[in-house]
């Protein structure tokens, strides 16, 4: 049987938007929203029908109507601890959003995105949430810090991470459950997880990794963090912005643009050159960081994400950490295929919803 199903991937600066038929992309298209327009926004939730329109009109210009799909798959957000796949869009998730319950990030959109357009199409299209950031199976041991009142989280780059993993897995013939994997997405923000057996028991984000990214500042010395919050020299929006947006390359360099980074390295720009080298070093021991999980049972390492790509910061990422176990290089990101896959399954009774 046929199914048509969206997949709604809102970014920072992007809302990705794919059809799959089955397993077959149809198209994929990422609409660009520049800077100076997601600013000009009185906060995230009133992006939302920019972004719903665009959808929409990025589906109707390729021939499809709302009511000609099967199943509405949206990116999960920044909720509290849930389990990995699928979620039905219902009204607690919708009002946790809607209320700013959660921390603000533009992947809590997906899931009011997708009801939206499954309004549009009337009641046999529901809509789904799949891999949210906060999903995964951390045992109790793996939150606890040393402060009583604050507790770790896991949060990476569920919907890629897993998706990686299963690419590597069928191409060494395995399944993911049989294989313990270590997944670094490298990006605008970077994040790790660590696979065992087909469940993501911990994991890294740029507030608890020891590096930082792009655009991200990544884990601070707490005291000189604590000092600069009562320097009286930013707000406390200010500074959340200083370190998610304009923190890390963005803050050492003046930008977080790769392709003008690497002119710079290649020129012998000497903070390039080190700003990178610290990068490498740091995403190496983030993945160092987690490499304990695995108690020396670590069937692969692999490196994804848009930094991928640079194979300069790659090659000196494997220096530090190609004697743990095998590399896997797959740039990019799978989050769109993952999405619709999973809604696939979802549809075909392969696996079990979960109620939020």
């Amino acid at each position: 049987m046929k199914h048509l199903i969206l997949a709604i991937n809102p970014g920072s600066t992007s809302t990705k938007v794919a059809l799959f038929e089955n397993e077959r992309e149809v198209f994929k298209e990422s609409i660009d929203h520049p800077q100076e327009v997601i600013e000009s926004f009185a906060g995230l939730l009133a992006q939302i029908p920019m972004r719903r329109e665009a959808v929409f009109r990025t589906l109707t210009t390729h021939g499809y109507q709302p009511e000609d799909l099967a199943i509405i798959i949206g990116r999960g957000g920044l909720f509290p601890p849930i389990k990995t796949g699928g979620y039905r869009v219902n009204v607690r998730m919708l009002n946790m959003i809607l209320n700013e319950e959660m921390p603000a990030h533009a992947s809590n959109l997906g899931a009011v995105i997708a009801q939206d357009m499954a309004f549009m199409a009337g009641s046999e299209v529901k809509a789904y949430i799949y891999d949210g950031e906060s999903s995964g199976d951390l045992p109790e041991i793996a939150t606890i810090t040393g402060l009583k009142e604050v507790k770790r989280q896991g949060l990476c780059h569920v919907l890629n991470g897993r998706r990686v993993a299963a690419r590597y897995s069928e191409s060494l013939g395995k399944r993911y459950e049989e294989l313990n994997l270590i997944v670094a997405h490298l990006g605008g923000g970077i994040t790790m997880s660590v696979h065992e057996k087909g469940k993501i028991v911990d994991s890294l984000s740029d507030e608890n990794g020891p590096y930082f990214s792009p655009e991200r500042a990544g884990t601070l010395p707490s005291l000189d963090l604590i000092a600069l919050c009562y320097s009286g020299k930013y707000t406390k929006d200010e500074l959340k912005r200083k370190i998610r947006g304009l923190g890390g390359l963005r803050d050492l360099l003046g930008t977080s643009d790769g392709r003008e980074i690497a002119r710079r390295v290649e020129s012998g720009d000497e903070g390039a050159v080190q700003a990178m080298q610290a990068l490498a070093y740091q995403i190496a021991k983030g993945i160092g960081q987690l490499a304990p999980v695995l108690k020396g049972h670590c069937d692969g390492i692999i490196l994804t994400g848009g930094l991928a790509h640079n194979q300069a910061l790659i090659a000196d990422v494997k220096t530090y950490v190609d004697f743990m176990a095998p590399i896997a290089v797959m740039p990019g990101e799978y989050e769109m295929e993952a999405l619709a896959l999973g809604g696939l399954r979802i549809l075909r009774k392969e696996e079990d919803v979960h109620e939020f």
